[in-house]
């Protein structure tokens, strides 16, 4: 599957639309970004029942502000719109696999859409 290019207005639809989303925070000019960039793009050829998706974070700034990006790369992984795993850093081939693995394994109940409104408590 191709990854996906995410803006902030498909985002929030994407991550609670399906199973497991990937989502890399990135910027052109990170040399560890574009170094973890071919790890990301050969794994999702292998899962495509995985979403893999980048969020340019100098052309989403606000996204990623949102998403309290606060260094580059940044992997975050949703399973059934749950935020899983969030962390800095770009991952070896291994050790990107072996998360993936986990969040297929991983057992948990959809999240639930907070109503306008309501705090989450």
């Amino acid at each position: 599957m191709a990854t996906l290019n995410l803006t902030s207005d498909r985002f929030d639809k994407t991550v609670t639309d399906n199973e497991i989303v990937l989502v890399d925070f990135w910027a052109s000019w990170c040399g560890p970004c574009r170094a973890f960039a071919p790890t990301f793009e050969k794994s999702s050829e292998k899962h495509p029942d995985v979403v893999f998706a980048k969020v340019d974070t100098e052309a989403e700034q606000a996204l990623a502000a949102a998403a309290n990006i606060r260094s580059i790369p940044t992997l975050m992984v949703f399973k059934k719109g749950n935020l899983v795993y969030n962390e800095a850093g770009a991952l070896p081939p291994a050790a990107l696999e072996d998360l993936i693995q986990q969040a297929k394994d991983l057992e948990i109940e959809p999240a639930e859409p907070v109503a306008a409104g309501e705090s989450e408590d």
